[in-house]
């Protein structure tokens, strides 16, 4: 059973808002930037949004109260409810869920308390550190704020997880445990410990001298990954329920596949053998061939291993080579985001037939042969796309998405 997806929200660093997120990819530009919060670090440029404030959509005392990764996801959830028409005073709230992913929590403001505690000023930390702070709260505030009372819960897979999330809730609706699920995920990881983590690591780019260049995904000078932040968020509906109540449809999440390299804790298998079950499993799942698939929304973290990796499974899988590209050469990666944005924007590409470029892929590595689009979006019929996600722990999630 395919689960419609009636309503989208999203905020990233090509902008606030589905329709300025969209035309900021379309445009290519990366949104790569030094920021203040990274000074003297090795790695001091990261992707964040613009002028976001929370305050005014949520209200000063709510926004208050969370932290960066749940404001980022209640506004993209109440985006994505209002433009699916659903109304949260009406519905009946024992039949929604909630289904976010999340890496890392409330790693911002758990900084900054963690900042008092070594100036010795315990006394100081809010006592809203904990419920500020910890994953499961993202799904637990969404769920508060919009009557979601249906099963609620976060899911970790790292970079994956925001996939992870979409694929469980499809299996929700499947299982009838809902009518409608409020499904994404939420991440920033534009703080000091995440890049000096992700640094001493070696997967970041330590293009310092260009941060705009640093996010190259296949390019044969790519040395690392961009650290973002971000949040979209999916309603999602059983198809009957949707048509039902005459509800507009985006598009429809057709098949998941998940799976384990059980190859090395941060590495992925060379050859990719995880990624290509998990392929063949959300096709298989979707009833769709090889074939069909119009468009492939890449992992594409600009890794050297990484992008290796998966391009050499897309080589086997996709003789046809359908057009690829890769959203994280413009908003950097937002982990426990990611797999949730590069759904949200394979959605759209399926619905406006339209795929944003990958930015800065200037000479294409030898070993690597796909269809890759770059330099201006690219209109191009299609019925059905693929969107990748792959994660450290070797955890892997595919997505395949019906136009509607």
């Amino acid at each position: 059973m395919d689960a419609a997806i009636t309503g989208l929200g999203l905020l990233t660093p090509a902008g606030l808002g589905v329709e300025a997120t969209w035309q900021g990819l379309c445009a290519g530009r990366p949104t790569a930037r030094q920021h203040a919060v990274l000074d003297g670090l090795p790695v001091d440029f990261c992707c964040r949004l613009p002028d976001f404030d929370a305050e005014a959509v949520l209200g000063r005392r709510l926004t208050w109260r969370l932290d960066l990764f749940t404001k980022m996801a209640l506004v993209a959830a109440t985006e994505a409810v209002r433009d699916a028409g659903l109304d949260p005073a009406v519905w009946n709230g024992a039949r929604v869920g909630v289904v976010i992913g999340n890496g890392s929590g409330g790693n911002v403001g758990l900084e900054k308390e963690y900042g008092k505690l070594q100036e010795g000023r315990v006394t100081a930390i809010s006592p809203l550190t904990i419920p500020r702070s910890v994953p499961n709260m993202v799904a637990g505030e969404i769920a508060l704020a919009l009557q979601a009372l249906g099963p609620n819960f976060v899911t970790a897979t790292a970079c994956a997880s925001g996939a992870t999330a979409l694929g469980t809730a499809r299996d929700l609706l499947r299982l009838d445990r809902c009518d409608v699920v409020i499904a994404g995920g939420s991440e920033s990881v534009c703080s000091r410990i995440a890049s000096a983590g992700f640094s001493q690591a070696g997967v970041l780019s330590t293009r310092t001298h260009d941060p705009a260049g640093a996010s190259r995904p296949f390019d044969a000078d790519r040395d690392g990954f961009v650290l973002g932040e971000g949040a979209a968020v999916l309603v999602m509906e059983r198809a009957a329920h949707a048509r039902a109540r005459g509800a507009r449809v985006h598009g429809y999440l057709s098949g998941y596949g998940a799976t384990a390299d059980g190859y090395h804790p941060t590495a992925p298998d060379p050859g990719g053998q995880g990624v290509q079950r998990a392929t063949e499993m959300a096709l298989s799942d979707a009833g769709l061939r090889h074939e069909e698939i119009g468009h492939i929304n890449a992992h594409g973290t600009s890794t050297q291993k990484n992008d290796l990796a998966e391009a050499l499974v897309m080589q086997r899988m996709f003789p046809s080579r359908p057009p690829v590209t890769a959203t994280k050469s413009v908003i950097g990666h937002g982990v426990g985001a990611a797999g949730a944005i590069e759904a949200a924007v394979t959605v759209l590409a399926l619905r406006e037939q339209l795929i944003p470029p990958t930015a800065n892929l200037d000479r294409m590595d030898e070993r690597i042969d796909l269809d890759v689009v770059t330099k201006a979006p690219r209109p191009h019929a299609m019925s059905a796309a693929v969107s990748n996600s792959f994660a450290f722990g070797g955890q892997n999630a595919v997505l395949a998405f019906r136009a509607p």
